[in-house]
């Protein structure tokens, strides 16, 4: 069922941000059957962080939107807003700033009514679903970040992790200095729309 559902929440989101410029790729997925589990048996203190997983783990579809710029993230933010039901929306940046690491726009968000029908039934399925919104260098690093820190057999040693931070300040680096130029120049020639 969640993966039918997937489907039919990525067709109605390249729907809704058809015609919006600089859009790298817009893709859903649904949370595999290990990585829930791995999840939803998640402790804190010795404690259980979920009671309920099956409604408290809200990226159990999760949906990403990959654009050029920075100042893309806000205008597709305000497309969001428009088209969308939230029940949460956050914009994740580190805790200091003077650190580099992961950042990306977050919502949580209602599923469309109308994905919902016969073969899909709304009162037996998830009610919402994760959508993130980031750069081509957010996405990228927190990518390979992902791939690289957080295996669970390994424990990054703290020039490992400085060596993470560096690169989390070069891709911090390139969307400033590409999000500038990009004012600075207008958007002459840089109106395609490129989606995969």
């Amino acid at each position: 069922m969640l993966l039918v559902l997937a489907t039919r929440l990525e067709a109605h989101l390249r729907t809704v941000f058809d015609g919006c410029a600089r859009i790298d790729r817009i893709s859903v997925r649904a949370k595999s059957v290990d990585r829930f589990a791995a999840k939803a048996e998640k402790e804190i203190d010795g404690k259980r962080k979920y009671d309920d997983p099956l409604t408290q783990i809200q990226d159990q579809l999760g949906a990403r939107i990959v654009t050029f710029y920075k100042s893309d993230v806000d205008r597709l933010t305000t497309e969001v807003m428009k088209y969308f039901r939230h029940i949460e929306s956050v914009q994740i940046v580190p805790d200091s700033e003077s650190e580099f690491g992961y950042e990306g726009r977050h919502f949580i968000l209602f599923i469309p009514r109308d994905m919902f029908d016969d073969e899909v039934k709304e009162d037996e399925s998830i009610q919402f679903f994760e959508l993130q919104i980031k750069t081509l260098f957010q996405h990228a690093w927190s990518e390979a970040e992902h791939d690289l820190g957080y295996k669970p057999t390994t424990i990054l040693t703290s020039a490992q992790k400085k060596r993470l931070a560096f690169t989390a300040a070069q891709a911090w680096g390139a969307d400033q200095i590409f999000d500038e130029l990009f004012r600075e120049i207008g958007s002459t020639g840089a109106e395609h729309q490129v989606m995969g």
